[in-house]
């Protein structure tokens, strides 16, 4: 049987879009940073999510080679995620994407080392013509969140944010956000093939408990 992320973990990528308070341990991915407004046309961000994804399938698929990853099982290559903050701005401005610094991610299966990464690389460079120097293996321990699922349009998520905002208060915690810990999305709908109304992301914050 695929090894398939969001089945295994389904309250971390199924949330209910009413605000839910769930602790995160560690997790590994490929990771790629970058700035500026993500939709724009050959941007920092769509180049980036292009090599993302090019050394994501070169690990998956290197079961048909001869390199062989130790410890490897087949999986499903999971959900797109950011983490997103902008410099020298308190809070979130949605208007002012051109601010936008990104984090984006695509989680690992646990067997998956520097070393094999580093073979992707070279591999998506030979094949692609791709330069994946700047695509690293990180580890990511988020710890105690509130999350919640946001349906359409990226630009509307306010509205689901001020209620996961509200629910913490409501909890007697705080939102804990530093350079660490910032604004998550976790992108379950593609946008080239679904509706801005229908659009499905995962929004996580981090937040402590009032001591």
């Amino acid at each position: 049987m695929v090894y398939d992320f969001k089945k295994v973990d389904k309250s971390w990528y199924f949330p209910t879009q009413q605000p839910q308070i769930i602790t995160i341990g560690p997790m590994q991915y490929l990771s790629i940073q970058g700035e500026g407004d993500p939709n724009v046309q050959g941007g920092s961000y769509q180049r980036g999510i292009e090599k993302l994804y090019a050394m994501a399938y070169t690990l998956k698929m290197s079961k048909k080679g001869d390199y062989q990853i130790q410890g490897y099982f087949d999986y499903v290559v999971p959900p797109l995620e950011g983490l997103w903050y902008q410099k020298g701005i308190a809070g979130f401005d949605y208007q002012r994407k051109d601010l936008l610094t990104f984090i984006s991610l695509l989680r690992l299966p646990p067997f998956i080392q520097k070393k094999d990464v580093q073979w992707a690389a070279g591999e998506v460079a030979r094949k692609k013509g791709l330069n994946c120097s700047d695509v690293e293996i990180v580890t990511l321990d988020e710890g105690l969140c509130v999350q919640a699922l946001h349906i359409g349009a990226y630009d509307s998520e306010p509205v689901t944010v001020e209620a996961m905002h509200a629910f913490v208060q409501e909890q007697d915690c705080v939102l804990d956000f530093s350079e660490s810990r910032l604004h998550h999305e976790i992108y379950l709908s593609d946008p080239r093939k679904c509706s801005e109304q229908k659009l499905k992301t995962v929004i996580r914050h981090p937040i402590a408990k009032v001591r």
